[in-house]
């Protein structure tokens, strides 16, 4: 049986694109659990690497808009999922999506692909696709390209999705509890048709058992129509926060309401505004055909307050799988660590500390691995502080991601401003960052054992500039390097300490 309560169906040979992001990343497991075989596509495989059911998986470097590296992913797959998309890549990004999902469709049909499963966006019922906003233009476009080509295709619709970590459910989350009295814009009084992640999980795993004559659309959403400012009142009635006042405005405009979520919000404007343009128009499904195909059980789709309570609790617990930041945030840097010691890029410079630790390597590597989140960067908070909300003003992602785990680490995982570009258990954490910087730039942590036997804390800032503006930047920060850094390094070797002594007592 699968994990859903579903009858066992025939194993078949999935390709999953997009398993480094949220979707992604929970489908996997759930495929493998309903007997599947899975291969997951990635640009970069290492950032799979942590993942618990990676070795489960096969892992295959190619990107989707390299029609030879995905026509070599295609081999022996029966069922393609497709869970990508360019959005934030730049203007040109609804160009990248329909040559990408082209050359994603034409290489399945070569390869004999007995079905492609694409997730986009349901778009309202009598709104011009022109007058959509760009994401949900794009997301149509896809499904179209998907349903006109030769390879059956199952394209399901989504509003809304309500999960621990989704970019939906987080922003739903921080407006109604930081915010008890709320001026809001005018979308939330549109109407819109919220589906749980558990139920879109389900509606993935049984696409791909669908009989072949079937090459269309589904509306996929929960039992609940309601307006966003309904949603922030029984978010609140399920999270047991007092009622919240909310009064619309019709000044807001999508623009200036994703820069308003990004402030209020760890979602940053980037995401934010085709969540928002999103919920211009009404988001209801026309039909519940899915269910011919994949049978609704007792209780599902779940109801809008159930899937409210069950990602709360998944937060509260700790235990949530993937988050919104799991994937690539829009704009941000991608470039690896340089690794040639004469690096030919260009300048790189550095600020290393080393400081020798009274505990074990295990008591340091425990505050390395612990660090960000609600711990902080053990050095004048205010700094930080401010940097974040530069980094806010400017679009970028601030501090206030935060952890996936209040305890550990893999590749992959965004740590505030910062995303986990390596790491090598009781030695090595290596983070590059996502801030808007003029330039790229790591912070590297290490616990090591020095010639005489002694745990020994190093640590490295890198950057790299970029143009003139870049080695500006460099030389106006460096005076602080002291204070931020070198505290730092001071107050993470006394907090290894510190842990070492409670630990003996």
């Amino acid at each position: 049986m699968s994990t859903d309560g579903q009858p066992d169906t025939e194993s078949l040979h999935c390709l999953v694109t997009g398993a480094s992001g949220y979707i992604g990343g929970r489908l996997v497991p759930e495929l493998l659990a309903a007997g599947h075989r899975v291969r997951c596509l990635a640009r970069s495989p290492g950032k799979l690497r942590d993942q618990p059911w990676a070795p489960d998986v096969e892992i295959v470097a190619a990107d989707v808009t390299d029609a030879d590296s995905v026509a070599g992913t295609m081999r022996g797959i029966d069922v393609a999922y497709y869970l990508v998309h360019a959005l934030g890549t730049g203007s040109s990004f609804e160009d990248t999506d329909r040559r990408a999902a082209r050359i994603f469709a034409e290489r399945a049909h070569a390869a004999g692909v007995r079905r492609i499963v694409y997730l986009g966006g349901l778009t309202p019922r009598s709104v011009p696709e022109r007058e959509l906003s760009p994401h949900l233009r794009s997301r149509a476009e896809v499904g179209r390209i998907f349903v006109d080509s030769p390879v059956p295709a199952t394209v399901l619709r989504a509003a809304i999705v309500i999960g621990s970590g989704s970019a939906s459910f987080e922003m739903l989350r921080y407006l109604t509890e930081r915010l008890p009295i709320m001026v809001t814009p005018s979308w939330v009084r549109t109407r819109i048709q919220p589906i749980g992640i558990r139920d879109v999980l389900r509606y993935l795993v049984g696409s791909a058992t669908m009989p072949a004559d079937v090459d269309r659309t589904f509306d996929i959403g929960g039992p609940d129509v309601l307006t966003y400012r309904e949603m922030m009142a029984r978010y609140a009635a399920v999270a047991g926060l007092p009622r919240r006042i909310i009064v619309p405005v019709p000044v807001l405009t999508p623009g200036l309401s994703s820069h308003w979520v990004g402030l209020v919000t760890p979602v940053p404007a980037a995401i934010a505004r085709p969540l928002t343009e999103s919920l211009r128009h009404e988001v209801v499904c026309r039909e519940h055909d899915i269910a011919r195909y994949v049978p609704d059980l007792p209780g599902r789709p779940l109801p809008f307050d159930d899937a409210l309570a069950l990602a709360l609790r998944k937060v509260r617990e700790a235990q949530v799988a993937t988050r919104w930041s799991s994937a690539a945030v829009p704009g941000a840097p991608s470039d690896p660590l340089p690794t040639d010691p004469d690096w030919a890029g260009g300048s790189l410079y550095e600020d290393e500390r080393t400081a020798s630790v009274d505990a074990s390597r295990e008591s340091l590597w425990k505050v390395i691995e612990g660090i960000g989140g609600d711990h902080g960067w053990y050095s004048f908070p205010l700094a930080w502080a401010v940097r974040g909300w530069l980094d806010r003003f400017v679009g970028g992602v601030g501090l206030r991601r935060g952890r996936r785990d209040a305890e550990r680490l893999r590749v992959g995982d965004s740590l505030d401003f910062w995303r986990v570009e390596e790491i090598e258990p009781g030695r090595l954490l290596r983070l590059r960052a996502e801030m808007r910087l003029p330039g790229l730039a790591w912070l590297e942590m290490f616990a090591e054992t020095d010639a005489r036997g002694r745990t020994r804390y190093r640590q490295r800032a890198l950057f790299h500039p970029r143009g003139l503006l870049g080695h500006a930047y460099w030389w106006s920060v460096a005076p602080f390097h002291s204070v931020v850094f070198g505290g730092m390094a001071r107050n993470i070797t006394q907090a290894a300490a510190k842990g070492m002594s409670a630990h003996r007592r």
